[in-house]
């Protein structure tokens, strides 16, 4: 039979200051390992299975003596029933590290769900849209909280406050979170009911958008003032004010004329080719163009070092702003975008083109997936005569007025043509 150590007392242990294994009675094999160092730590020697195992039961003073000596009993009797210390305390770690890889937080969802889907979106601009306004209204509610935890309530908390006063913005945020948390689904970090889902679940606990959203529609220019208009613009110096008169006489987006280069240019064919990655569709765009737009863009200085149609005064692509500036500037009250509703309003109450036409010159996206599926050309030759018309009527040619597309000369004559 082993000798027993002698036992040390509590006080006698805080005096233990020389290097080495002492060896502190109490419980067999319990020793108190000292460092040159001076740190000091508890170990528990033990044979296990035929081999000598040591067990660590902590620092000591962290760990004090009777900590030590209970740690050491109750290793001693898990060895006695089979159970061997070290392999449990191994395979706890292991799934303590499972957990951890197994559960994420909302926060952590949003970054690898924006960084799995982020290749596929159109532009930087909506990445960073995607992350912000999550950032802003969703993470310091359940940014830090599992996402296999988040419930209505959580969802309610993030929505709520800004449901009735930033409607538009809220119904985005609530979309992104059951992005977010079907990705985490998918990925089983979760599992259940998406409780962010609209349909079946929180149209039945908030107001739908469009019933306390009011539609903002932006300011455009009544059809009769557009021949005044497209004059006083030509007066205006500056590619930001020749950029304007492009976009209008192209029915496009201000961002599509300000994004635009040279190498989508055909003016041969007299065709602008917009990518599909500058598009809001992401789908290419065929703009034909019109005579007055094909003159515009020959005056237009061709600049070496730059690949724009209209670039800014130090270089570069013309600011998001510049083309509001210029109307801002002629006190018109309506915005660039506006033109678009102008242009669709034309079509429909001036002309005999078709509907579906104006939509394509638009670029809009068909409503129908059953249309959509059957419709495979984008009616170029029908929109080259629009466009034409469109730019006849805004220069004030009479030619349109003499022509079939036009419905009502007799009624606004006298107000355009002088």
């Amino acid at each position: 039979m082993p000798l027993l150590a002698k036992e040390f007392s509590a006080l006698a242990i805080s005096r233990l200051t020389q290097p080495g294994h002492h060896a502190v009675g109490g419980v067999s094999g319990l020793y108190l390992y000292v460092l040159a160092t001076g740190a000091r730590s508890w170990v528990l020697r033990v044979v296990i299975g035929g081999r000598r195992r040591h067990i660590g039961l902590g620092s000591y003073p962290s760990v004090p003596l009777a900590a030590a000596k209970e740690k050491a009993r109750d290793a001693r009797q898990k060895i006695e029933a089979g159970i061997d210390p070290i392999a449990e305390k191994h395979a706890a770690k292991q799934k303590i590290a499972a957990s951890r890889l197994k559960n994420k937080t909302f926060a952590e969802a949003l970054r690898a769900y924006i960084d799995a889907q982020g290749a596929g979106w159109k532009n930087p601009k909506h990445r960073a849209q995607w992350s912000s306004t999550l950032e802003t209204y969703a993470c310091p509610v359940m940014g830090e909280l599992s996402v296999d935890l988040i419930a209505q309530e959580h969802i309610l908390a993030v929505l709520e406050p800004i449901w009735k006063t930033k409607t538009e913005t809220a119904s985005r945020v609530r979309g992104r979170i059951e992005a977010v948390l079907d990705w985490a689904t998918v990925r089983k970090y979760r599992s259940g009911e998406n409780p962010a889902r609209w349909k079946g679940h929180l149209d039945k606990l908030l107001p739908a958008p469009s019933k306390i959203q009011k539609v903002v529609h932006h300011k455009a220019l009544p059809i009769d003032q557009m021949p005044q208009f497209m004059v006083n613009i030509k007066l205006r110096e500056g590619m930001a004010a020749r950029a304007l008169e492009f976009t209008i006489l192209c029915a496009a987006r201000s961002g599509e004329t300000r994004g635009a280069v040279w190498d989508e240019i055909d003016l041969k064919e007299r065709t602008w080719i917009i990518p599909g990655e500058r598009m809001k569709a992401g789908k290419e765009h065929r703009v034909p163009l019109s005579h007055s737009a094909v003159a515009l863009l020959q005056s237009l200085p061709r600049l070496v070092d730059e690949p724009w149609l209209f670039s800014a005064p130090r270089g570069g692509q013309l600011s998001d702003m510049a083309l509001s500036a210029v109307m801002k500037r002629m006190n018109v009250d309506a915005v660039p975008h506006g033109f678009r509703s102008t242009f669709r309003d034309w079509v429909g109450e001036r002309t005999n083109h078709p509907s579906e036409v104006a939509e394509q010159a638009l670029a809009h996206t068909l409503e129908s997936k059953v249309e959509a599926a059957y419709r495979r050309g984008d009616s170029l030759l029908k929109r080259r005569q629009l466009m034409q018309d469109w730019d006849n009527f805004i220069k004030g040619n009479e030619s349109f007025f003499a022509s079939e597309s036009f419905q009502d000369y007799s009624i606004i004559r006298e107000k355009i043509i002088k």
